[in-house]
């Protein structure tokens, strides 16, 4: 394919534009080029490129984890999303936090009307390790948008490790 014909000013207006690049025809190109990082990195355990991708097609909410001796504490920035529309599932070695976005705005006037319409879901899971976490007393809190998990480790869990001196030689 040349490259003029990606050009949508240089297309002859008899072509017919192929499919996907009805949106735009770089978008294409950059689903391609992620593609190809995410399978030249398959094994590394590294993100994968194509999360840039999610730009483009849905919501993806930003997720912060930190670990304390006690516990683990989950946010997610969500906002514009009711509580109503967010689900918080915890198994014994992840957390998956899922919910829909619907938004509406309808406005009228004298000389006109106008209606948007947005919606979009996401679905987010955040691996934890195996049988540390105390299932019982996993508390959700959702205020302005942020929804806040916290996930108390078991005594098990908590006793792990062990602090080893270090020597110098």
């Amino acid at each position: 394919m040349a490259f003029k014909s990606l050009l949508p000013s240089l297309r002859r207006r008899s072509e017919a534009p192929s499919k996907g690049e009805e949106e735009h025809p770089f978008y294409s190109l950059q689903r391609e080029m992620n593609r190809l990082f995410d399978d030249f990195f398959r094994g590394f355990d590294l993100e994968h490129f194509g999360a840039l991708e999610d730009r483009y097609t849905g919501f993806s909410p930003s997720i912060d984890v930190r670990e304390s001796d006690e516990d683990f504490t989950i946010k997610a920035e969500i906002p514009g999303i009711d509580e109503k529309d967010v689900e918080v599932l915890v198994s014994d070695d992840s957390v998956t936090i899922k919910g829909e976005k619907k938004e509406e705005q309808e406005d009228k006037g004298k000389d006109y009307y106008r209606l948007e319409r947005s919606y979009g879901s996401f679905h987010r899971v955040i691996p934890l390790p195996k049988g540390g976490i105390n299932l019982e007393k996993v508390e959700a809190a959702f205020k302005n948008g942020l929804l806040t998990v916290k996930l108390p480790k078991t005594e098990e869990a908590q006793s792990k490790g062990k602090k080893i001196p270090i020597t110098t030689g």
